[in-house]
């Protein structure tokens, strides 16, 4: 009776089916999106919503003027969204090894769904916040959660071939593309209608398509491949320490690192040098951010498998990290805003970069090692997301625009992430000439 019971359990849920392939990636593709949409959707309402929190403890902390009142929300909501993201970071930075470790030792689907489960709780928090403490402890459930990133690229490691594997990754930026493209949209609608809207709608979101994958998402990583959990694996410097095991996949992280580092400073510094430089306006800035997306998830989703199968994964890194390095240079270097419009399109090629390493990192991993790396790698990207916006805005920004500059340089911010994935590029080259194909 007991073996009984637990086959009728076995076959209610597709815990240990081999996935189908065409299935499983639409399914994770369709969680990263929703992911990434939902972050995107509160993008034009959370800094609104700080403020009117602002704006009433003020009021009920003492009586003040209108302008003395702008005054006090305007200065520190920028300070509370800095932290509010930091926070996520911060969370996501020591989360993301646990999970990938822990998807490593229980399997991928316990984890993806157990992360969009409370990705719609945390949106649900953050919808009936009555104070910014509430938007904080949302944010840092999000972060929590947000490292399960680690274990859907373990995902789609599992049930990919060598042929498809650079495919399905590129697929994974076209879904980050395609999230910002509507997210912010999107979110701009509905908090129109009201503030609190885009999270109810994310957690809608996120909430079903957990219903759905926990009726029809099976588990890729079977028992027998599976490792051992220790704390020692999950902790996140250990777990950045444990590339050393691949050489080559430790040599390629800190080529993923400078990217990232430069990336996550071009998107806080954007609308702050876009404004500055050429005058642009919330408009504007959302339009060009859309042409960002559509470029990224046409050569994301279209380019990045040709291009792969035709020159090899070490080629396209080095032929993306160079295009990156140019536009970047480019974008600091504009005198004009509509050269930002070029710019964009040709540095769009610059997105095959993070497939191929993806790719290429996926086949020097043991799958029951998978999780426990594409934890490292989000936690190395979580925390540039920690140090960036300081660096970047309040660094280098700040200073090149301020009247103690010795010469006025908005474009610095961007000068100085060409020069990052410059960096990068000359580590690949040097990690592949120590590390030849044939080795690997």
């Amino acid at each position: 009776m007991v073996q009984e019971r637990h086959t009728t359990a076995d076959a209610m849920l597709p815990t240990e089916t081999s996935p189908a392939p065409n299935a499983a990636i639409s399914f994770i593709l369709l969680t990263l999106f929703i992911d990434i949409l939902g972050i995107g959707i509160i993008i034009p309402v959370l800094p609104e919503l700080v403020k009117s929190f602002i704006e009433s403890d003020a009021q009920l902390a003492a009586s003040k003027s209108a302008e003395e009142l702008k005054a006090i929300v305007d200065s520190s909501a920028g300070w509370y969204i800095g932290w509010i993201g930091a926070s996520y970071a911060l969370m996501q930075f020591l989360f993301a090894p646990i999970l990938g470790a822990l998807s490593d030792c229980y399997g991928r689907r316990p984890i993806i769904l157990g992360s969009l489960l409370v990705l719609g709780i945390d949106f649900l928090v953050m919808g009936f916040a009555p104070n910014i403490a509430w938007l904080f402890a949302g944010r840092i459930l999000a972060g929590v959660m947000g490292g399960s990133f680690s274990a859907a690229n373990a995902y789609i490691a599992d049930i990919s071939t060598p042929e498809n594997r650079a495919k399905n990754f590129g697929l994974v930026g076209m879904m980050f593309g395609l999230g910002f493209i509507f997210g912010p949209a999107l979110g701009g609608v509905l908090g129109g209608i009201h503030i609190k809207l885009p999270f109810f709608v994310s957690a809608g979101l996120a909430l079903a398509n957990w219903l759905y994958g926990f009726l029809v998402l099976p588990e890729s990583l079977p028992k027998e491949k599976r490792g051992s959990f220790t704390i020692k694996k999950a902790n996140p410097f250990g777990s950045i320490g444990r590339l050393q095991v691949y050489p080559l996949v430790a040599g390629l992280s800190v080529v993923f690192l400078c990217l990232s580092f430069a990336q996550r400073g071009l998107e806080n510094v954007w609308v702050l040098y876009t404004s500055y430089r050429y005058d642009w306006s919330e408009m504007t800035n959302g339009l060009v951010l859309g042409l960002v997306g559509i470029s990224a998830a046409i050569v994301q989703g279209g380019l990045v498998r040709p291009i792969i199968a035709k020159i090899g994964e070490r080629k396209a890194i080095i032929l993306g990290t160079s295009v990156s390095a140019v536009a970047f240079l480019g974008y600091g270097l504009a005198p004009a805003g509509w050269m930002i419009l070029v710019v964009i399109v040709f540095g769009a090629m610059g997105g095959i970069t993070g497939p191929a390493i993806q790719s290429l990192v996926a086949s020097q991993v043991d799958s029951s090692e998978q999780g426990k790396v594409q934890g490292a790698l989000t936690s190395l990207m979580s925390l540039t997301n920690i140090i960036a916006p300081v660096f970047f805005t309040t660094g280098l920004f700040s200073y090149f625009t301020s009247e103690q500059a010795v010469v006025s340089i908005p474009g610095a911010p961007l000068i100085v992430g060409s020069a990052c994935i410059f960096v990068g590029m000359m580590i690949a080259v040097f990690v592949f000439r120590k590390f030849p194909a044939n080795s690997d």
